[in-house]
């Protein structure tokens, strides 16, 4: 059996973005990343000021051993293995391609990830990291999704915390410990 996917947000989970923004946590390093484009502060100004991303490097090695296979769901796709992966001492993941779905607001209020997501598994148990899900998303991926799937919310201004962690692990145990017998399968299985 494939081990289940863990599909990884970098803003809000590993990024504590809305931590207050004089104090880092404890156990983070800042990373100041340079940007391509002029970016607007919160006055609407123009400016080439770097990304400041927050990360806990230890956040690394406790995703690798939680039994999932880890990939990203994320803006930065292929950029969180260049800036993001490293400093938490991941090697290369794959990473969704949000493509036309990227940041597009949907009309059924679910939001613009989980389509892309529940594809991407193709039935396969996974587990979402995230800070921006909701009881319509959930709705979502117990209609679309063949397989268990676990949204799991992390508060923007915390990151991941150590019970995110162990309800991560109770997931993955949960699935090893009862797997789905043939007989419980829905019909369109």
């Amino acid at each position: 059996m494939n081990r289940p996917l863990l599909f990884l947000d970098v803003d809000g989970p590993l990024n504590p973005y809305a931590a207050q923004p004089a104090r880092r946590p404890d156990g983070y390093t800042t990373l100041r990343i340079p940007r391509n484009d002029a970016h607007q502060d919160d006055r609407g100004l123009s400016s080439r000021r770097p990304l400041r991303v927050r990360l806990n490097p230890e956040h690394g090695r406790t995703l690798l051993q939680l039994g999932f296979e880890l990939c990203w769901a994320t803006t930065w796709m292929d950029d969180a293995n260049r800036w993001i992966g490293p400093v938490l001492g991941l090697p290369e993941l794959p990473f969704v391609d949000f493509g036309d779905a990227l940041l597009r607001e949907r009309p059924d209020g679910v939001h613009w990830k989980t389509g892309p997501l529940v594809t991407y598994a193709g039935g396969r148990p996974f587990a979402w990291v995230d800070d921006e899900q909701s009881e319509l998303d959930q709705t979502y991926v117990t209609a679309h999704h063949q397989g268990p799937g676990l949204l799991h919310h992390v508060n923007p201004r915390i990151g991941l915390r150590e019970n995110d962690f162990r309800t991560l692990a109770d997931f993955t145990r949960s699935l090893t410990i009862h797997p789905p017998h043939p007989m419980n399968l829905r019909k369109d299985q």
